[in-house]
């Protein structure tokens, strides 16, 4: 036995204890070294077996690679399809829309990276799409060449109707859905739009690879809340890349095509548009009707100006310029276009000779819903701020900026926007973009304000509010907001919007642990901090999805602050009278802490119009004047006490109070947390 020990035992071992008496201890020793030996040969067969697969892979990929060059060639319209691919935040789009790019060739392996539509650095981080990206892809199908139009849409609810447009370019629509986590708000909000344009749907379930995974379960969910058929769903996992092969076919196969339209006159829909400085604007569209070529002369419908087509090309997606593209093709223009303005999405391009009948339906120009004050920490930057909004708004034709002075913060912009998130855009690229520091007040909504005489005004800005003798009544913006929870936290959500004034309207349980709950909430609720108490009252589990949908009046108030007697016009807000109490309660409260003491005392007070609701005051800064009088008459230390208040008494009459930056800092993310 042990001869057998000897000659068998593993060179490792010998090596390691030369002199060693090889026992049946080592026996087990070199039976475990066996043991890693036969785990590495069938590590070594995995190996090889997908190298195997890769190679098949790989196959796929180089025929798919060789049609992908020849993108450019035309096709029947028959064998078009335009196609979108919609879904909640972070289900895995950008990563799925990467897959398409690298297995149809149209993107090669080494210039691939991930997100490659998404060419902000912002998004690569948040993993969000802010800006949508298009893509033309050539696949081969039956030794038949199609060509797909990609057009990836954001997921945000606050850039809703860019979706709505880009949907309206297309035929059909991938909806992804993350296996582990089911149907999200924004995900039956992206259907609802996809159903009104009469697209072919069709359900991809992704991370199916993840361990949490419940295919089965999520399926269910789209039956029941969506009403689709699941029975053809297709299994994938985008980062793995299965099943993107079955995702190809099915454009091939469900999505129809765009119907044979030529021969009418030319009608194109701009579902983007974008500012390049050297050639202006540059337009993405979808040819809805007629045939466009290079040269044209072009009216777009809405604006009313007219310009040459210099550029026509299509997205693949790098840009590629072509002679002409006709009915149901996707692609670009340069013309010379100096504003966004003038090219707005969901215009229609039409020729300024041969001009449409009527434009094509769904266009209305985005309105500003949020508004917050943006103040250059340094008052050098005001003009340097002034530059990057303007540049900013020659891509982002939402944006809508006004100059604003402050006695506070000195000279700013008051600034609207879509929504929340687009707010965040819009001040982290100012900042990263273009090295501003900044300090943003508190987001506020947009008011009616009906007054006496008959008139109605719009005021976004407290200080600009009319005078309560002139005012009748106040309009506030309402949103219908739909909730989607587990039903464990369905009483904590319920909680929070009836907090915020929220008036119930519906409760539905969509599955068995899923639960949708309808509100409508005044806006001004919701600009605070609403989402994240969303999240963190459902542990990251509810999503939300919210629409505009009118004004209605409510018992509003200006609540003013006076910082000894004097006003202080950046600290006004505009709440309601229920809540005016708590607001000033704690904005007084803060200010005591933040603002330094003088030497007089300074009294700080909340008031309604001339009404005093929450008052604090900050103690004088006292020398002991009696510090001298080591005895003698009483009368001697009155006399010095009343030179003391005298003096106070006339440095308050004559003292201002600086309110340091860092307080208003402080007390304008309390009002974010209050209002």
């Amino acid at each position: 036995m042990a001869t057998a020990i000897n000659n068998f035992c593993c060179p490792k071992f010998i090596h390691q204890y030369p002199n060693a008496n090889r026992t049946h201890h080592h026996y087990q020793l070199h039976n475990n070294c066996l043991h890693n030996g036969a785990q590495s040969v069938i590590l070594r067969r995995r190996h090889s077996l997908r190298v195997h697969c890769q190679t098949a892979a790989t196959d796929i990929e180089l025929n798919a690679r060789a049609a992908g060059k020849d993108r450019l060639l035309k096709v029947p319209i028959s064998n078009i399809r335009n196609f979108s691919i919609i879904a909640h935040i972070d289900h895995g789009k950008s990563t799925l829309a990467d897959k398409l790019l690298q297995m149809t060739g149209t993107v090669e392996s080494r210039d691939m990276k991930e997100q490659f539509l998404d060419n902000m650095d912002l998004e690569r981080e948040r993993g969000i799409t802010i800006k949508l990206q298009a893509a033309r892809m050539r696949f081969v199908y039956e030794n038949e060449p199609y060509c797909l139009n990609l057009i990836d849409t954001p997921g945000h609810v606050d850039f809703s109707y860019e979706v709505s447009r880009s949907l309206a370019a297309c035929e059909g629509a991938l909806l992804v859905v993350d296996a582990s986590q089911g149907v999200e708000a924004q995900t039956l909000a992206n259907v609802y739009l996809a159903l009104e344009n009469n697209l072919e749907i069709i359900p991809v379930l992704n991370k199916i690879d993840l361990p949490g995974a419940e295919p089965s379960r999520v399926c269910q969910e789209i039956e029941e809340i969506v009403g689709l058929d699941c029975s053809n769903a297709i299994y994938t996992s985008a980062k793995e890349g299965i099943g993107i092969t079955e995702i190809l076919n099915a454009i091939v196969q469900r999505i129809p095509p765009p119907r044979d339209t030529a021969a009418r006159p030319l009608r194109a829909l701009i579902f983007d548009s974008y500012y390049d400085p050297y050639r202006g604007v540059i337009v993405y569209f979808r040819v809805i009707d007629g045939t466009i070529k290079k040269g044209d002369r072009v009216l777009f419908m809405a604006s009313g100006k007219d310009y040459y087509a210099d550029e026509l090309g299509v997205l693949s997606p790098n840009q590629l310029q072509v002679d002409q593209l006709y009915a149901g093709e996707v692609g670009f223009l340069s013309a010379s276009i100096r504003s966004v303005a003038d090219a707005r999405v969901g215009d229609t391009i039409t020729h300024f000779t041969k001009k449409a009948e009527q434009s094509l339906p769904g266009y209305k120009e985005a309105t500003p819903m949020v508004f917050c004050g943006l103040f250059p920490v340094d008052a050098d930057q005001f003009s340097e701020l002034r530059d990057a909004l303007e540049k900013l708004q020659l891509n982002d034709a939402a944006l809508k900026f006004e100059p604003e002075t402050s006695s506070a913060m000195g000279f700013g912009f008051r600034c609207g926007f879509l929504g929340l998130l687009h707010m965040e855009i819009v001040q982290e690229r100012l900042e990263r973009e273009y090295n501003l520091s900044l300090i943003t007040t508190a987001p506020s909504v947009v008011y009616r304000v009906n007054c006496i005489d008959g008139e109605t005004v719009e005021c976004s800005n407290p200080s600009l509010l009319p005078e309560p003798g002139k005012r009748r009544s106040i309009e506030e913006p309402i949103v219908k907001i739909e909730l989607l929870t587990p039903k464990d936290y369905i009483g904590s959500l319920m909680e929070l919007a009836q907090d915020r004034r929220g008036i119930f309207k519906e409760m539905k349980y969509i599955t068995e642990s899923r639960t949708s709950l309808m509100y409508e909430l005044p806006l001004a609720e919701m600009v605070g901090d609403f989402f994240d108490q969303l999240k963190s009252r459902s542990k990251g589990y509810a999503s939300m999805e919210y629409s505009f949908i009118g004004y209605t009046e409510s018992d509003l108030i200006k609540l003013d602050i006076l910082i000894n007697g004097d006003r202080v016009e950046p600290l006004a807000t505009i709440v309601h009278k229920d809540k005016a109490y708590s607001v000033g309660r704690a904005l007084t409260q803060k200010l005591k802490e933040l603002i330094p003491r003088q030497m007089f005392k300074v009294p700080i007070q909340a008031t309604i119009g001339s009404k005093v609701i929450a008052s604090e005051a900050i103690s004088a800064i006292r020398k002991d004047v009696l510090a001298k009088c080591y005895g003698g008459d009483i009368s001697r230390k009155k006399k010095l006490l009343k030179k003391q208040a005298e003096g106070k008494k006339r440095m308050k009459a004559i003292g201002k109070v600086d309110v340091p930056q860092e307080a208003f800092m402080a007390v304008l993310k309390l009002e974010k947390e209050v209002l």
